[in-house]
């Protein structure tokens, strides 16, 4: 159990006050053990389910899948710097010869219809020719399915946007807004590509199927920036922006875009101005994360319910290739290793009883994860990430939600965290920059930073 003595500031009373947090309960009290949030009655609460754990030792197998991550390939027609599966290696490419085949062995492991399935690159509209008669076969045998497509929007065009729409797809455009250049190549400077996107748009966006997903890294760190960028692409104030986390360090150039240690303070004070004024509503990864860890302290909601961030330590949530092999998800290829040295071959759907999720590290598993004052937000970053790759990629996963932590606890209580105390590194422990030793209750006429640290 790992409880956290949290300095807080009462901006109305311009005084700090104590507060105590466990993040293994989710309980948010004062120093007598009373709640200061108004939690939901406990007769009134779903019951709780122990999300699965998996390790290397204990690996987790599958199921039918709820939801269906189809990888197409990792081809792509961009090199984007900090690309996830820039570095992965390559299995041998998939083609329409094996669709039929891939159709025909569906019954088999497939029992249920899925909720959801998504078509993954690369870049999938590289492999229009394979993703057409195969979203066509699957939308005749799932009819109710969600589909899903994440694209870079350069290969768009009039009569692929029709098809999209015809066949009921969710589409998410990557770009970075303002910090796009940071990625790679920018497809809204081309006229053709931008007409595509924007007509692409106009035609899904009324329908909640359309969005920009934008990843923030050391050189674009504003999400207010973001959002008003796309604000004025589309003239729609509602626009909406998916994902929006901090990037994960999956190779050098994500090394390189993550944040350095003398970034974490600027970076988090951006990062809550933008949520505290408003500027960053439009953006899922902020709105959800929010309202998640504030329905965290509502309920109460205990850690053995976290799995992993990315949903793929689920038993019912499947990626797979055409060639019926299944994959630690969608960013890794049947050929490649993990970095624990597993392959992310997990098994193959002919046998799917038999897959093995020897890959991922539930955060449980992780020396880190289970003292960590946002781990009901962070749930453990990437799960296949280890050594340095994981350390940076911890690194930023903590400055981006421990705004995200401090929003929360400012809504149910109007109190602003800025002073963590636990077992953390000292770095951890500040987190605006602006703590200082003071008595607790001394009143500041600072507003609302600096503020006294409240001493253990």
């Amino acid at each position: 159990m790992a409880k956290f003595l949290i300095t807080a500031v009462d901006a109305r009373a311009e005084t700090v006050v104590p507060l105590l947090y466990d993040n293994m309960d989710s309980s948010l009290t004062d120093l007598k053990g009373r709640s200061v949030v108004r939690t939901v009655d406990a007769s009134l609460r779903a019951p709780t389910v122990n999300a699965p754990v998996t390790s290397r030792e204990a690996p987790l197998g599958k199921t039918s899948p709820r939801i269906l991550k189809i990888s197409l390939g990792l081809s792509c027609n961009y090199a984007c710097e900090y690309c996830s599966q820039r570095f992965v290696a390559r299995n041998v490419e998939t083609n329409p010869d094996d669709i039929s085949g891939f159709l025909e062995s569906l019954d088999t492991w497939v029992l249920n219809p899925p909720d959801a399935i998504e078509f993954w690159g690369g870049e999938p509209l590289v492999y229009i020719k394979t993703l057409r008669p195969l979203a066509q076969a699957l939308r005749e045998k799932f009819p109710a399915a969600r589909f899903s497509v994440i694209t870079n929007g350069s290969l768009l065009n009039r009569e692929i946007n029709q098809w999209l729409d015809d066949l009921g797809f969710t589409v998410s455009i990557s770009h970075d807004g303002p910090g796009q250049h940071v990625r790679g190549p920018d497809p809204i400077d081309d006229p053709q590509s931008r007409a595509a996107i924007l007509e692409l748009y106009r035609t899904l966006a009324p329908k909640g199927r359309f969005s920009f997903n934008a990843m923030l890294n050391r050189d674009n760190q504003s999400r207010a920036a973001i959002q008003a960028f796309f604000v004025e692409l589309t003239g729609d104030p509602n626009v909406l922006i998916g994902e929006g986390g901090f990037v994960d360090a999956y190779d050098a150039g994500g090394i390189a875009q993550s944040l350095r240690p003398e970034e974490f303070h600027s970076f988090r004070r951006q990062a809550f101005h933008d949520i505290r004024h408003g500027k960053a509503g439009r953006i899922s990864s902020v709105r959800d994360r929010v309202m998640s860890f504030v329905n965290s302290l509502r309920f109460e909601r205990p850690a053995s319910s976290l799995g992993q961030k990315c949903g793929m330590d689920r038993l019912d949530s499947i990626a797979v290739d055409l060639k019926g092999n299944v994959l630690t998800c969608q960013n890794v290829s049947a050929a490649a290793l993990a970095p624990n040295g597993e392959s992310h071959r997990i098994g193959h759907t002919s046998h799917l009883g038999q897959v093995a999720l020897k890959t991922a590290t539930h955060w449980s598993h992780r020396t880190e994860c289970p003292g960590c004052p946002v781990l009901q937000i962070c749930k453990g970053a990437c799960m296949f990430l280890q050594g340095p790759l994981w350390e940076a990629s911890c690194d930023n996963a903590y400055s981006d939600a421990l705004p995200i932590f401090a929003a929360g606890i400012e809504f149910l209580t109007g109190l602003v965290p800025v002073h963590i105390e636990g077992d953390l590194p000292e770095a951890r422990k500040d987190v605006f920059g602006f703590s200082k030793p003071r008595e607790a209750g001394e009143s500041t006429n600072r507003k609302p930073f600096p503020i006294p640290v409240v001493a253990a």
